[in-house]
């Protein structure tokens, strides 16, 4: 829940007290003012959840390794046919690589993609039973399953927070915003896991995706119409309306 403001300033310096108050003018990190961000995603987003279509965490799993370089609507399009075809670890272990190739060439990078899937089907059946790990240890091991796909995995399927998903939006939004600054994934989802609540970790990145998706664009963002325009600290004038 956010922050109450501190309320015991002395009221001598009304300008400076004022400046305080607003969470757009305190630290990037100000306990407040990460108080004021979170409130406003869930203001505007009470229901984000993930956008990729599964039944399962195999699928999810799936998907995920999918979307890199796709986007999810793409995915969503490609994967009920495929796992109609195959739909456990042990089927996909089996499915001839042409095939695959086949159904699933429109999310790009086909080939890896298809390689990944058969090997993971692989992984799974023969090393975890046929069951997708819960463990973020387990899970890296699985061929295409990164950090990122395990998180979201993890975070969806099982609700365990073992990291922050960050994807181009989350990157890019969260260094818009002064909550991180670093220039990979892996250096803001270790921000980010440090300056928010654990019990955050998974929310936040499904409503930071979903924000930059509607409102937040990588080229022309939609600042009049966002509810963090107050809060957000970005000094890059190229993209600000």
């Amino acid at each position: 829940m956010p922050a109450t403001l501190n309320s015991t300033c002395k009221p001598t310096a009304k300008k400076s007290l004022a400046k305080k108050a607003d969470p757009a003018t305190r630290g990037d990190l100000a306990p407040d003012r990460v108080a004021a961000i979170l409130k406003s995603l869930d203001e505007a987003y009470p229901d984000a959840l993930c956008a990729l279509t599964h039944r399962s965490p195999w699928e999810l799993l799936v998907a995920t390794i999918l979307s890199a370089q796709c986007t999810d609507v793409r995915v969503n399009m490609v994967t009920p046919e495929l796992f109609r075809r195959f739909p456990t670890p042990a089927a996909m272990a089996k499915a001839p690589i042409p095939e695959l190739e086949n159904l699933i060439r429109t999310t790009g990078f086909f080939r890896n993609k298809a390689k990944s899937i058969q090997s993971a089907g692989k992984k799974i059946t023969e090393e975890f039973g046929g069951n997708v790990p819960d463990t973020l240890e387990q899970l890296i091991t699985i061929p295409g399953a990164a950090r990122k796909t395990a998180n979201v995995v993890l975070g969806v399927c099982f609700g365990k927070a073992e990291g922050v998903v960050v994807d181009t939006h989350v990157l890019r939004i969260a260094r818009r915003l002064g909550l991180a600054k670093g220039d990979t994934p892996q250096k803001v989802e270790q921000e980010l896991m440090k300056t928010l609540p654990r019990d955050r970790w998974i929310t936040f990145s499904h409503q930071i995706i979903h924000h930059g998706r509607q409102v937040c664009d990588a080229r022309k963002p939609k600042c009049a119409r966002c509810n963090l325009e107050q809060i957000c600290t970005s000094k890059d004038k190229t993209w600000r309306s």
